[in-house]
């Protein structure tokens, strides 16, 4: 593979730990743990289901959640959430062999930027879906991407940490990798086989060449 299109949150950069205390801390008052596992088990499919499941579960306005998710965003301006393990690895690899590190993204572009901005990470294109594009599992981004730059999509490897990931690269024609923590159970879409399922950035090291 000589190109990686990249998922940001819970894939490159590792916000979801910070985005699941605030959360439960909106949502609940508290970071009880029987709280937050909770929360993660919402943000795991998207942080928009997870506002909307809380909020009619609490009996709250979706506005406040959507307010500490918004504090939270304004806050990785000057103090971002970290990079994942083994991201910056990957991204050098791919870029001393001439390859292009690429990203598609559900978040918006002045957040996107910011982000990577403070965490020095140098992306070679970005694509954001409310910028106008379909949101996966739709295969727009990644196929956006792959025209912009004339990429061969057998030749990208899209990397993301949720199934909606696997699916919008399949449907792009391009292989999928899924980031998982060690001992989460993955179930992955029937229509969505043959993605590798790795635990951590540094298995992607030999794949990129």
């Amino acid at each position: 593979m000589r190109h990686i299109i990249w998922d940001m949150g819970g894939t490159l950069v590792d916000t979801y730990p910070e985005v699941d205390r605030v959360l439960c801390e909106a949502a609940f008052g508290d970071a009880d743990p029987a709280h937050l596992h909770h929360v993660t088990e919402l943000t795991r499919h998207s942080i928009a289901h997870a506002i909307a499941t809380l909020s009619e579960e609490q009996r709250l306005e979706p506005r406040g959640l959507e307010e500490a998710y918004d504090d939270l965003k304004e806050r990785w301006r000057t103090q971002p959430a970290p990079v994942m393990d083994g991201a910056r690895e990957v991204m050098a690899r791919v870029s001393e062999l001439g390859g292009l590190n690429l990203l598609a993204t559900h978040r918006d572009r002045d957040s996107a930027t910011a982000l990577l901005q403070g965490l020095h990470l140098q992306m070679d294109d970005i694509v954001c879906a409310p910028d106008g594009v379909a949101r996966k599992p739709s295969p727009d981004m990644n196929l956006l991407l792959a025209q912009r730059h004339l990429l061969d999509p057998a030749e990208v490897l899209c990397v993301g940490d949720r199934p909606i990931d696997v699916v919008a690269a399949r449907e792009a024609g391009m292989p999928a990798a899924l980031l998982v923590r060690p001992g989460t159970s993955v179930t992955l879409p029937d229509d969505a086989p043959g993605a590798l399922v790795v635990a951590s950035l540094r298995d992607l090291l030999p794949l990129v060449d």
